[in-house]
């Protein structure tokens, strides 16, 4: 089987669909047109000739554009379909003149046209993906593995869908007994027009008591009390002692949103496990194209990442997926009754601690990078598509494993992240190093403008929380709520307007909120970045962090490299070669200042200034 070239994966990486058509955007603007269309509708009042009842119809139309913007996410398919069901039924409910009357309507119509068209592209991108990974995989087939022909998708998904619906049901025949019940007493009492004499909210329950012109007097609960006032006449349905208002029949709006909670996601799992099986039974049912590639786990969420054969370095991934191992099932005959035992291996003291000491590495984060592996990938991968990978592993067998989640082009995010991003950041893997060279004077790092603008965020916060707690009305609340965050918020901007990671000939110099910690070389464990911070590891002691150092993330996505994380990598580097440290110590202006009690001077006088002014 041929092997899956860098060139070949440009061209397939190419084919990925167009930024404007990522689902975010179809979204985003379907949300906004939804909420507009809602707010923009007029007010249906409840009357006795069209009375509040059940709305079936508009609870159909609610899941289905909910399931929508799900699936325009997961299962573009899918969501043609129910963007599809959604406009007709808009439609036929509203009309079709009606549907072109008003700024709302038409700025829905356009965000589900729009939707349409991108779902279109995405689909035909995932074609292109296809051709180019059959083109490359050449005219031979293969068959899977048996392992991957017993491995079961969807089971998860169907069990959650099973529960979710059977709620709905019960929700759904629950309000068809309430409107049954109404129906019965309607049938058998009468209709009588009575003057409202009071309006009440009894228990947080609006009610009114209406006089009828016999004399008696019937108390009724009400949604809208606004609309009843004293000595306006209601119309009402009596028998004998069980009375209701005939414009507001039942009420049965609780049952309606729990069959619209349980009955979206229901349905949403329902579908996740049925294509899902379906994908992987069509796999199983020919032979396959396959590829010989490399790939390699994840550190931050266990994802396969597969990189082209030629890519020894593992610099540019090409696509990555979760997966699971195909286990086959178990031969009770080859049960002997015993119990399990532990292997050997970790029999011994030493190998205890081993296991021990691997275990606290992944905990902090100072594991080794994982290594590339070769692997066969088999089935035409493109984005959406399920995937098998069968690799070789330490002991010589070859393990089987099958995607869980769709397959996802490594591409570049919707804000400009260079593509291979995969959260290995900060991880030291020795090519920090390989671009350093030794020098004389400290190394530092510092707060770059990411990370002093989330400093000056928290401090605005701090300063408008401390404004609502003493102001004009004092609130008390607030006040408790400042009080206890107060801590948290001022260490959280000195750190974030002031960190400063120094490194010389001793070791590192690490200035947060309100010291500098000193951590020699012979005492580091690890340096690696956080999702929002700098950690580093301490064997004997407890670790030094930095947080919040800049939001990561989000500058990634803008094209930047956050000085928190370059930070990680450089200092890593250093721990890991002691012939790339600086030769000179670091003199105190160099190590930095704590800038926590400046912070807690300006909040103080801040406070002072609000409860004085």
């Amino acid at each position: 089987m041929p092997d899956w070239r860098s060139a070949d994966a440009a061209r397939w990486l190419a084919a990925t669909p167009a930024r404007w058509a990522h689902p975010l955007w179809p979204v985003c603007a379907l949300v906004v047109a939804m909420v507009w269309s809602v707010v923009a509708a007029p007010d249906a009042a409840c009357t006795p000739a069209e009375p509040c009842g059940t709305d079936w119809w508009g609870a159909a139309l609610a899941g289905a554009g909910l399931l929508s913007l799900y699936w325009i996410w997961r299962l573009p398919r899918l969501a043609l379909l129910s963007l599809g069901a959604t406009a007709a039924g808009g439609l036929l409910d509203a009309g079709l003149p009606a549907a072109f009357d008003g700024s709302a309507d038409l700025a829905l119509l356009s965000a589900l046209a729009y939707a349409v068209v991108t779902i279109v592209h995405r689909l035909a991108a995932a074609n292109r993906q296809r051709l180019l990974a059959e083109q490359a995989a050449g005219p031979v087939k293969h068959a899977l593995p048996a392992a991957a022909g017993r491995f079961r998708r969807g089971r998860l998904s169907f069990a959650l869908a099973s529960l979710l619906l059977a709620v709905g049901m019960f929700a759904f025949w629950q309000a068809q007994q309430v409107v049954g019940e109404y129906e019965e007493h309607a049938a058998r009492g009468t209709r009588i027009a009575a003057e409202v004499t009071r309006v009440t909210d009894d228990e947080d329950v609006p009610v009114l008591e209406a006089a009828s012109p016999e004399g008696g007097s019937h108390t009724v609960e009400t949604a809208f009390p606004e609309d009843h006032a004293v000595g306006s006449t209601v119309e009402l349905v009596v028998d004998g002692e069980w009375a209701r208002l005939a414009a507001e029949p039942y009420d049965v709006i609780g049952w309606e949103l729990l069959l619209l909670v349980t009955a979206v996601p229901g349905l949403a799992f329902l579908a996740n496990g049925a294509t899902s099986r379906l994908r992987m039974l069509r796999l199983c049912r020919a032979p396959l194209p396959a590829l010989k590639v490399l790939v390699r786990e994840g550190h931050t969420d266990s994802r396969t990442w597969v990189y082209a054969a030629d890519d020894l370095a593992g610099e540019r991934p090409v696509l990555h997926f979760h997966s699971l191992y195909a286990v086959g099932d178990v031969d009770e005959e080859e049960d002997d009754g015993t119990e399990d035992e532990a292997p050997a291996a970790f029999g011994t003291e030493a190998a205890k601690e081993a296991w021990a000491a691997e275990a606290v590495a992944a905990l902090k984060g100072t594991d080794p990078v994982p290594p590339l592996c070769e692997a066969v990938l088999f089935g035409a991968p493109f984005a959406g598509a399920e995937v098998v990978l069968t690799a070789a592993e330490e002991d010589g067998e070859a393990s089987v494993e099958c995607s869980v989640t769709p397959v996802r082009p490594a591409t570049a995010k919707l804000f400009g992240v260079p593509g291979g991003f995969d959260g290995m950041s900060g991880r030291p893997d020795g090519r920090a190093g390989a671009a350093m060279e030794p020098t004389v004077d400290p190394l530092t790092w510092s707060a770059d403008r990411g990370s002093r603008a989330i400093g000056l965020f928290l401090l605005i916060v701090h300063g408008g929380g401390t404004w609502a707690a003493l102001g004009d009305d004092l609130a008390w609340h607030w006040l408790l709520v400042l009080v206890l965050g107060m801590p948290w918020l001022i260490s959280s901007v000195a750190t974030a307007l002031n960190w400063r990671v120094t490194a010389d000939q001793r070791g590192l110099w690490v200035t947060g909120a309100w010291r500098v910690r000193h951590v020699p070389w012979n005492r580091i464990a690890g340096v690696h970045h956080t999702d929002d911070g700098i950690r580093v590891s301490v064997s004997e002691g407890k670790d030094v962090t930095l947080s919040p150092t800049g939001w990561a993330c989000l500058e990634h996505r803008l094209g930047r490299h956050p000085a928190a994380v370059r930070a990680a990598d450089e200092a890593g580097a250093l721990w890991q070669d002691p012939a790339l440290r600086p030769a000179r110590h670091a003199t105190a202006a160099e190590q930095g200042m704590p800038l926590g009690p400046v912070v807690l001077a300006l909040a103080v006088l801040w406070g002072a200034a609000v409860l004085l002014l």
